[in-house]
């Protein structure tokens, strides 16, 4: 048996007991977790604004050592350092058939049963990857092969900040040297489309938070730090020669913060919404606003990235130093700390808290 924070029902708090891992199945990989990223998904899966089976372990950022692989698994083998993926793409459907791998058909495998309680009770894996738990059992696709000269408590975030924010820049944002990008929320992911937009030349870089961020969003690659409020566009566009930035990117995924992204973008812009809302919650434009603006509003699921592509792509931004995945981690905790990671996000203070099973 080993330890892990257990989710027994949607609206409750995690309690960290022991589970049963058993050896991986056909196509499965069996990971001794390193360390696991506290993501803003986490929290949704937690409180029911996602949908989540229980009981469950969640957790979806996370790097560690494969223990044990299943029967026809080919890409890595124990010992192997290994990047937990959460929507590893299938190759077969009709959206990675056309080049879209981030909408994988059958990516999730979050229905799929991946452990026990004491009592054989099934635990289902927050979004295909139960991270929160010093074991989990993945799919093949789930565990990317990672060098060993990357640290794998930096690795964890990679996983799902580095990879969401670097992709929102480069593959959905497409952002050219020279353009003018402003980011909405500086959680992991906000912090993470900072160092990306630097990587890609952009200029100025505005960083919003409703929080007093500025000493943070600087060190991360903003020129310029400005109040998320009723105000904040005005801001922005007196920033960016009076028009509003070129590429706005949101990582909130709250009504006012999409809507101060909207109003922080220039006419002719793109706004990119990565942070993931409510189905309740709505977001309202007039019929003449989205003519007149001409901008274009994205959504942006996992950065679209394509794991064979991104994943070194940010390793080799990691190597060379351009990008330093350590300075998103604000805070270390075991299991027990997840409770006040999730009160530490909700209150919108610090970057990424880092789990150490």
């Amino acid at each position: 048996m080993v330890r892990a924070a257990v989710l027994a029902e949607q609206g409750t708090q995690l309690e960290v007991t022991d589970i049963v891992v058993g050896e991986p199945g056909p196509g499965r990989v069996k990971v001794r977790v390193a360390a696991a990223g506290v993501c803003h998904s986490d929290l949704s899966l937690a409180n029911g604004t996602l949908r989540q089976p229980v009981p469950a372990v969640l957790g979806h950022e996370g790097a560690g050592t494969v223990v044990a692989v299943g029967k026809g698994v080919t890409s890595v083998a124990p010992g192997d350092h290994v990047l937990l993926n959460w929507s590893p793409p299938c190759r077969e459907c009709w959206f990675c058939e056309i080049g879209e791998p981030h909408l994988c058909e059958r990516a999730d495998w979050s229905d799929t049963s991946h452990a026990t309680l004491p009592d054989g009770a099934e635990l289902y894996p927050g979004l295909g990857a139960g991270a929160f738990a010093e074991e989990t059992i993945v799919p093949e696709g789930g565990a990317i092969k990672i060098p060993s000269d990357i640290p794998l408590a930096e690795a964890a975030v990679l996983g799902c900040a580095v990879l969401t924010g670097a992709g929102a820049v480069f593959n959905t944002a497409r952002v050219r040297p020279g353009q003018s990008v402003a980011v909405v929320g500086l959680g992991g992911v906000g912090l993470s489309v900072l160092q990306a937009a630097r990587i890609a030349g952009a200029g100025p870089i505005v960083a919003l938070d409703v929080q007093d961020k500025a000493e943070l969003a600087m060190a991360h690659g903003a020129t310029d730090f400005v109040r998320s409020d009723e105000k904040a566009g005005k801001a922005v566009r007196a920033l960016t020669g009076g028009r509003g930035a070129d590429v706005v990117i949101e990582c909130v995924g709250h009504p006012a913060a999409i809507r101060t992204a909207w109003s922080a973008s220039r006419r002719g812009g793109h706004v990119v919404v990565v942070g993931v809302g409510s189905a309740k919650a709505k977001v309202e434009f007039s019929a003449l606003e989205l003519y007149w603006f001409g901008r274009t509003l994205s959504g942006c699921v996992y950065g679209e990235i394509d794991p064979d592509v991104d994943v070194p792509r940010v390793l080799d931004w990691v190597r060379t130093g351009q990008l330093d995945a350590s300075s998103l981690i604000t805070a270390r905790t075991d299991l027990s700390g997840i409770e006040n990671a999730f009160a530490e996000m909700r209150a919108g203070r610090g970057g990424r808290t880092l789990v150490i099973p």
